[in-house]
């Protein structure tokens, strides 16, 4: 019996000495991150905060222990000032529960669709133009102080950004040009956003949609331009064939038994269709005296 109480007094004493160590890591990485400009009143709130921490041991351990997953960062805020250091995590960090807060962020990529716009090209042509924009918090810290709500300003800088873009361009060049528009805007938002500690990997143009009027207008007008081109090639067609007719005519005057051969080519053609019609070639020879007559 006396072995086991021994036993449970030695877990216990262990116990209160992994909490008691614990206690004293937190207290040194309060006093190590304490920022040197928060004066005497706030050297005073963080030494009492910890001397409270102490007393209330072990259940105000579970108050300081925090986690972040390993696409988040912390960053941690000591009456009212970013601690030293910047951004903690991913992992395990400790906080002090009366005078520490703090904002956990997504470090991943964050993908939006930018809403249709009304845009007037630089051609006075009314389209509606929308968008995919992909970007990531490069920078935890500047995204959490330098601005409120860093996606929302992302979005409405997307959508300002993309109608600035397209109005300096032709309908021709937004429909034909769209690679190099998403790189133009894709730099003009990361130049922007590089304050805020947001990094724009990437933008996509997705749809261009046109007013049904000019649709049918651009329809008329390229069916218009495919019938001349049919007209054109069918024109330069019969020139040719009428020069091969005037070398072949040159020809055949030339031997007047090469027109007999071509009858006999030609005969041999039809026949070949299984017809009834029969076809008598006559000389032209026997003809021209009826035609002297």
């Amino acid at each position: 019996m006396g072995i086991y109480v021994s036993f449970y007094l030695f877990l216990l004493c262990s116990n209160i000495i992994k909490v008691y160590a614990y206690a004293h890591l937190l207290c040194f990485t309060a006093l190590e991150n304490a920022d040197s400009d928060i004066g005497l009143c706030g050297w005073i709130l963080v030494l009492f905060s910890i001397l409270l921490t102490l007393l209330t041991l072990p259940l105000s351990i579970w108050m300081c222990i925090k986690i972040v997953k390993e696409y988040e960062r912390a960053i941690i805020f000591r009456l009212g000032r970013i601690l030293r250091g910047g951004a903690k995590g991913p992992g395990l960090f400790f906080i002090l529960p009366c005078t520490d807060s703090f904002i956990n962020v997504d470090m991943r990529t964050i993908t939006f669709d930018i809403p249709p716009q009304e845009v007037l090209t630089k051609d006075s042509v009314t389209v509606s133009v929308d968008g995919v924009v992909y970007y990531r918090v490069q920078n935890a810290t500047l995204a959490v102080a330098n601005i409120t709500n860093a996606d929302a300003a992302t979005r409405l800088l997307a959508q300002t950004t993309l109608r600035n873009v397209l109005g300096t361009k032709n309908l021709a060049e937004i429909l034909s040009d769209r690679e190099e528009i998403a790189h133009s805007m894709q730099s003009t938002l990361d130049d922007a956003t590089d304050d805020w500690g947001i990094k724009v990997e990437r933008v996509e143009i997705k749809d261009v949609k046109l007013p049904l009027q000019l649709q049918r207008a651009m329809a008329a007008e390229a069916e218009a331009t495919r019938e001349a081109r049919a007209k054109v090639i069918a024109a330069e067609g019969e020139m040719n064939a009428s020069r091969a007719l005037k070398e072949a005519s040159l020809v055949i005057a030339e031997s007047p038994s090469a027109l007999q051969l071509r009858y006999l080519q030609t005969l041999n053609t039809i026949a070949a269709e299984k017809n009834s019609t029969i076809i008598f070639p006559l000389p032209i020879d026997m003809m021209q005296s009826f035609v002297k007559h």
